[in-house]
């Protein structure tokens, strides 16, 4: 590159928790720049987990998204005439944004009444090691395992 790279922005911490990540995954749950009512979702979300578990509300959504976020992704390199999978390690900014999108668009397909319970429910699900995005991230993981031949062809 002819430039150097740019500087990451910082982001402000949310309202209720000054969590930075907070921020991003609201960011992410955010439909057509209406943040105040993901927000809302994600508070609301956030209140069913504690009355359901009983536990801290935040420890409960960090783990759920430290249980769904990938360590290895495969990538499609073309090799001769053939196309391998190649299995690489993820950044981790990539891995925390990955892990989000998983765990909003699977509660998103989840069934309930609202977004919050649905995505209570996912998060709840993930923290204990079960639910989609958990087992988005197995078989991602399976994959990138059984493509470890091909680690040789790394770029």
């Amino acid at each position: 590159m002819r430039k150097r790279k740019p500087n990451q922005r910082r982001r402000m911490g949310d309202p209720r928790y000054g969590d930075q990540m907070v921020t991003y995954f609201v960011n992410n749950l955010m439909y057509s720049g209406k943040k105040t009512v993901s927000y809302e979702i994600f508070y609301e979300a956030m209140d069913m987990v504690k009355e359901k578990t009983g536990e801290e509300e935040l420890d409960v959504w960090k783990k759920a998204l430290s249980n769904c976020t990938p360590q290895v992704e495969v990538r499609s390199r073309r090799v001769g005439g053939a196309t391998f999978q190649i299995p690489t390690e993820i950044r981790g900014n990539r891995k925390m944004s990955i892990g989000m999108k998983w765990l909003i668009s699977y509660a998103r397909q989840r069934s309930g009444r609202g977004m919050a319970e649905k995505l209570a429910s996912e998060i709840m699900a993930a923290a204990k090691n079960e639910g989609a995005a958990v087992k988005r991230k197995e078989e991602m993981h399976r994959m990138a395992e059984s493509n470890r031949a091909f680690a040789h062809f790394r770029v």
